[in-house]
């Protein structure tokens, strides 16, 4: 009884339309298929675009071809098979736990001899010998989870950020654009595979320009409200002192500062613009929240790439849980106010 009194409190709701950007992060974008997973199940929600880069690009992707299919829940189908192909090709990789992290329960890979054996070839040599064809597991995944020749049809906007090898700056490829090539680009670690060529163009992971590019969402969606899916840690407050720490580290704030600059340009646009009128106002307008979860800090960087279909799941119900406190706490907010903070950014300058 009260789970139908909920359902029809949800469908007198007025309907708020948001935008979504999301992060990447490896495995850990399975955070991410949690949140959305939860997010779809409120009809009151309606996604008008999706920024994506690295695997928040290929949850964009999925949910946007899956919904095409069977709108939500065609979404939440479609975001479930891929991850669980992702989890059965995990299977079969070289790359596994060792049995001690097994038996105490750590998902990390630090101690895993197939990881630390890949980690130091892609120090000493290139991605360009070791894996001459370009092989990527992902590609036929992608290939079979997403319907690439009608992207273009959908009603929900997409932007996938990729990174120009030779001029460092970011592309935005959108619907019609998208193709595997593209979100293999997004998700491109250079010291691990070869640079992705779109247009005649080499490409490197997305998270070096935009990790995700908040920008489009302003310029050309209808949505006011931008809900930032977060997955790399902002913070940490031990100091890394082994080696392995000190680059994980780097990494993270590597890949969170081109976000944090233009959220911190985001802030001062909003301060500046003129509310009256044309791309001013939309820039006034515009509302921002967060999702994210201090337990992905628990995990080294190592574990981005265990994909382990238990340890997906646990990330999921991570990523729903998370969701599910943002809308408690702040969904009466959507449509009406930011929850996210943006101006403490311009203290920090």
């Amino acid at each position: 009884m009260a789970e139908r009194s909920a359902e029809a409190a949800d469908q007198m709701r007025e309907t708020v339309m948001i935008d979504l950007a999301l992060q990447g992060g490896g495995s850990h974008g399975a955070f991410t298929w949690g949140v959305l997973d939860r997010l779809l199940e409120e009809s009151w929600l309606k996604i008008e675009a999706i920024s994506g880069t690295s695997a928040g690009a290929m949850n964009a992707a999925v949910l946007v071809s899956g919904y095409m299919q069977g709108g939500a829940i065609g979404a939440r189908e479609a975001l479930d098979a891929y991850w669980e192909q992702v989890a059965e090709a995990a299977r079969f990789s070289p790359i596994q736990r060792s049995p001690l992290d097994r038996l105490l329960n750590r998902w990390s890979l630090d101690s895993s001899p197939g990881y630390i054996m890949m980690d130091l070839m892609s120090r000493l040599v290139s991605p360009y010998n070791l894996n001459p064809f370009g092989h990527n597991p992902i590609r036929s995944i992608l290939e079979g989870s997403i319907d690439f020749a009608h992207l273009n049809e959908a009603d929900i906007k997409l932007f996938i950020t990729a990174t120009n090898v030779h001029t460092g700056r970011g592309r935005i490829f959108r619907n019609k654009e998208i193709t595997p090539e593209v979100l293999l680009a997004s998700a491109c670690l250079p010291t691990l595979f070869q640079a992705i060529e779109i247009d005649g163009e080499p490409y490197w992971d997305g998270g070096y320009a935009g990790n995700p590019t908040i920008s489009p969402l302003v310029r050309e969606s209808e949505a006011h409200d931008v809900i930032l899916v977060q997955i790399n840690p902002r913070e940490r407050r031990e100091t890394p002192r082994s080696a392995s720490e000190i680059l994980d580290r780097l990494n993270e704030i590597s890949f969170n500062a081109p976000l944090m600059k233009e959220l911190r340009m985001i802030a001062l646009l909003r301060q500046a613009a003129d509310p009256g009128a044309g791309e001013g106002r939309r820039w006034a307008e515009m509302r921002t929240h967060r999702i994210l979860t201090d337990k992905l800090a628990e995990f080294g960087a190592s574990s981005k790439l265990n994909a382990e279909g238990p340890f997906l799941l646990m990330l999921k119900e991570e990523g729903r849980k998370a969701a599910d406190l943002f809308l408690r706490e702040h969904g009466d907010d959507l449509g009406k106010k930011s929850t996210a903070d943006l101006d403490v950014l311009l203290e920090e300058c």
